[in-house]
């Protein structure tokens, strides 16, 4: 899950926000799309032996207690011997038991956008239970074009292109009114200024990251994920994915149904929906999750709640979506939103919905942000998700990768130079790359404009919202998945796991997918929040470690 950087960026980030996963299907479900598992071994293919061949050189990362790699993947799988690659950053935890150890876990953190790598260097690896950390390597990677994979995508101009081109004005107080968008676009004035402001997006994002853009999709980065194993030296891989990495493991599990030893789907995405019916059920999960937050904000905020009853806090919210769509909401200088003249009602509508993934952590500075800005000053609302950003501004990247293939399995050995330091989070463009990329969207306006009362109806303007940053898709080079049923004949029991009272990831996909898959089991965590394991819950990190350690299957109707 990646924050917005900036106010402009908003109906980006409600793709992860509102739409995390919205383009994993798209346009007429056709049952026949599912990805075939590959008939022929590809590493005993000529053009794919040298990618399988590898093996990583590992060395100290800058963050004490991992190890880092390389890994070098072809840029486009139909053509691998044409000198195009993708080098991703992998980084490990050793096994905290080495006499016990079993293998390598591979990660996905979700997004899409998520740097495994550099979560793992974060301290991602506490997140799994103590048994998994002492009979398992925990491995990260970054998949193609996202953080420090190199080329990597981007939707705005390199630093020296900013430093030359035309100085930008400061937008004057009408024009920021004048910006201000409509969580629900009614007129046809409204209407155009979103889809001319997705379209702009979507072209800044081919102007910048145009040779790569096709080559970003799920099913490849499923590949790469076959050759990391191969270079971590399985013969089968243990994987758990939370959130969008549902997304990536079920298109391994489909591709190479038994290459796979053990897999956990936490925060499920069903394939079968197109994205229309994606937005309606992740937006209506939204929607769940802030009436839960009213209904539920004293357990856990206590005297912080900006109301003292349900109808007092949700009056308070929709008080403020209101107000933003007059006029931004004010905020601090040093805000991240102070030169866009404040929060409009797509920031703050993202700012309460992104606080709905972990209500232990961000009830409390929610309640206290959203009674701030209340009083009129929303800085702390603005605030909520600031992270502290990679600093990269001495980096100097060479993303050329027309290499001979000799060359990129040179770059990959124990000799290869050190690699470039990791980009400013690309995450905003990783995540609309990928989720545009996955499915093909309406070219047409009339379908998402046909689709706003429906979603208005199912959860307001958490609805409406979604669908409006489905919009950027429009305008974005297709790929060739399809809405479908899990094809994954010959994998063994996979594990997902579904919180009830998941925002994003809503339980009734996790239900779904578990009976999509041959043998699927369901473990179900009744609780808050967007996925379950590495949150706390042991009878959860119990079953789950039980599970990738020993295979030990969960029950029909297991409950935590």
């Amino acid at each position: 899950m990646n924050r917005p950087t900036r106010a402009t960026a908003t109906a980006l980030a409600l793709l992860g926000a509102l739409s995390l996963t919205a383009c994993t299907g798209g346009g007429l479900p056709d049952k026949g799309a599912a990805k075939a598992p590959a008939t022929t071994d590809p590493a005993s293919r000529s053009d794919l032996r040298p990618f399988y061949g590898q093996r990583l050189a590992w060395t100290d990362c800058a963050t004490d207690g991992y190890e880092c790699a390389r890994l070098t993947v072809p840029l486009d799988y139909a053509r691998p011997g044409n000198g195009r690659t993708f080098m991703l950053p992998v980084a490990r935890a050793a096994a905290t038991g080495p006499g016990k150890r079993i293998g390598s876990l591979v990660f996905n953190p979700g997004g899409p956008g998520a740097a495994g790598a550099g979560s793992l260097e974060e301290g991602m690896d506490e997140a799994f239970g103590a048994a998994a950390r002492a009979r398992f390597d925990i491995v990260g990677f970054d998949p193609r074009g996202v953080g420090g994979s190199v080329p990597a995508l981007t939707c705005e101009p390199a630093e020296e292109e900013q430093e030359t081109g035309t100085e930008e004005k400061e937008p004057t107080e009408e024009e920021v009114t004048e910006g201000v968008a409509p969580l629900y676009p009614r007129t046809e004035a409204d209407r155009s200024a979103a889809a001319a402001g997705a379209r702009t997006a979507a072209e800044d994002c081919e102007k910048h990251s145009g040779p790569i853009l096709r080559h970003v999709g799920t099913d490849d980065a499923a590949r790469d994920l076959d050759v990391l194993r191969a270079a971590l030296g399985e013969r089968k891989l243990t994987y758990l994915g939370w959130s969008y990495g549902t997304s990536l493991g079920t298109s391994y599990a489909e591709q190479f149904p038994r290459r796979v030893r053990a897999m956990v789907l936490d925060g499920a995405i069903d394939p079968s929906l197109d994205w229309r019916q994606r937005v309606l059920s992740q937006s209506a999960g939204f929607r769940r999750s802030v009436d839960d937050y009213a209904e539920r904000c004293a357990e856990i905020a206590g005297d912080r709640c900006p109301g003292r009853t349900p109808g007092e806090i949700r009056a308070l919210i929709e008080r403020l979506y209101q107000r933003a769509e007059r006029e931004p909401l004010p905020v601090a200088e040093d805000s991240t939103y102070a030169e866009y003249g404040g929060m409009d009602a797509t920031a703050v509508l993202d700012a309460v919905s992104m606080a709905m993934y972990t209500p232990e952590d961000q009830w409390e500075p929610l309640s206290e942000a959203l009674r701030e800005a209340d009083r009129g000053d929303a800085t702390k609302l603005g605030a909520l998700g600031d992270e502290e950003e990679t600093e990269s501004e001495d980096t100097d990247t060479d993303t050329d990768t027309d290499t001979t293939e000799g060359e990129e399995q040179e770059d990959a050995s124990p000799d290869a130079s050190e690699p470039p330091a990791a980009p400013t989070d690309n995450g905003d463009a990783a995540l609309t790359a990928v989720n545009c990329l996955d499915v093909p969207h309406p070219r047409s306006v009339r379908p998402y404009w046909d689709a706003l009362a429906p979603a208005d109806k199912a959860a307001g303007v958490y609805g409406t919202a979604g669908v409006t940053a489905e919009l950027t898709c429009r305008d974005w080079p297709s790929g060739d998945r399809r809405p479908h049923k899990v094809a994954a004949e010959g994998v063994p029991p996979v594990l997902v796991v579904g919180t009830t009272g998941d925002p994003s990831t809503p339980y009734a996909e996790a239900v779904s997918l578990a009976e999509q898959f041959p043998a699927g089991m369901l473990l179900t965590y009744e609780g808050l929040g967007h996925t379950a394991y590495g949150r706390g819950d042991a009878c959860v990190t119990a079953k789950v470690d039980a599970y990738l350690v020993k295979l030990e299957r969960v029950a029909p109707g297991a409950t935590c």
